[in-house]
């Protein structure tokens, strides 16, 4: 049997580079560990984006400044450092001052690819600086039972299931009897331009919720307003629940980066994923990963390299009905991966100090 695991004191590095992604994922571990019951500090460089992000806050989640000087605080149980991001080297030696060190985690990107499950929970020894003789281990996210899964929190079934789409769309002046309704948040893919032509000409007509940030900007650039069959709402910026909300309420959802992919899954509706764009080009075998797991048809395996900047040839046409089905499977076999932070409780757990 797996050890009983006791609440304890959790400390989560977090460098933002795009505070949509970054803080959206360590904010949402950071919460959800909270809410089983343990004790998080939440480390960040750049913490304004909680503001909107989630604006009331979380019972048991203290956000500290990663700043120069390093706040005077003992290290606690288990130490994760999001994405790659060194914790400072100030802390990192109250560390190994300690005569049990904490569990020392990693928490890397989300991918499809197979390194994820050979990659998964390999210890990494620090052999130089501060943390030298310190051990720090791979902690993946990944679509197989062999990683360590997607976040998920534990009342999300209870929330989605009590959510009252029409009233959330009534908001927005938005019958959605009369239309399909669509979010977008991306950041400038090359074919936006052929998306709104096409939903400006498609029947049923098109209600687009746009959010905040370089998605409006972009939108904007190429459609001034909303023309033919397409009608255009510019949100503000979205809590995270209230992310979900409108992800729950639409039936087509363009999303960026990994958390608003998850979340996308967790929808149940068809969602268009946009990787993160690398110069490098790695973002197409990412992709191609991702799109091996989710068995989509060819219409859409092809939309969605389009969409990516992967090919460069006409948008197919959107055919949302056709997609549904993926969309059903992909939730079902979501929700039966691991889920991210039980999983790393049961990991720190088994090799760390908990």
């Amino acid at each position: 049997m797996p050890p009983i695991i006791e609440a304890v004191r959790w400390d989560i590095f977090c460098k933002v580079i795009d505070n949509h992604g970054d803080a959206g994922v360590c904010w949402r571990l950071a919460a959800e560990l909270a809410a089983r019951g343990h004790a998080v500090r939440l480390w960040m460089d750049d913490s304004a984006m909680l503001a909107w992000m989630a604006p009331d806050g979380a019972p048991g989640v203290e956000v500290v400044p990663w700043c120069d000087p390093v706040p005077d605080l003992a290290p606690g149980d288990v130490v994760i450092e999001a994405f790659g991001c060194d914790p400072p080297a100030a802390f990192v030696a109250r560390m190994a001052a300690l005569s049990t060190p904490p569990a020392w985690l990693n928490l890397e990107y989300l991918s499809a690819e197979r390194y994820v499950e050979r990659s998964h929970g390999l210890p990494s020894p620090v052999m130089h600086g501060p943390g030298a003789g310190l051990v720090k281990r791979f902690f993946y996210p990944g679509f197989t039972a062999r990683t360590g899964g997607l976040l998920r929190e534990q009342d999300l079934a209870a929330r989605q299931a009590s959510f009252d789409r029409s009233a959330w769309l009534q908001r927005w002046g938005i019958a959605p009897a009369q239309a399909r309704v669509v979010s977008l948040f991306c950041y400038e893919p090359a074919a936006l331009p052929q998306l709104l032509d096409q939903l400006a000409q498609a029947a049923p007509p098109t209600e687009l919720l746009v959010t905040s940030g370089r998605a409006a900007a972009a939108v904007r650039r190429h459609a001034l307003q909303g023309r033919g069959a397409l009608r255009l709402h510019f949100l503000p910026l979205l809590s995270q629940r209230e992310y979900d909300h409108l992800l729950w309420s639409c039936d087509l959802n363009f999303v960026r980066g990994e958390d608003s992919a998850v979340r996308g899954l967790l929808a149940g509706v068809p969602a268009i994923w946009q990787i993160y764009p690398q110069d490098d080009q790695a973002h197409h075998a990412k992709l191609e990963a991702f799109l091996d797991w989710l068995q989509p048809p060819n219409d859409l395996r092809d939309f969605f390299r389009t969409w990516n900047g992967v090919v460069d040839e006409p948008l197919p046409a959107l055919d949302i009905p056709r997609w549904r089905p993926t969309a059903r499977v992909a939730f079902d076999r979501a929700q039966a991966l691991p889920e991210l932070a039980s999983g790393l409780v049961r990991f720190a757990g088994e090799r760390g100090r908990i």
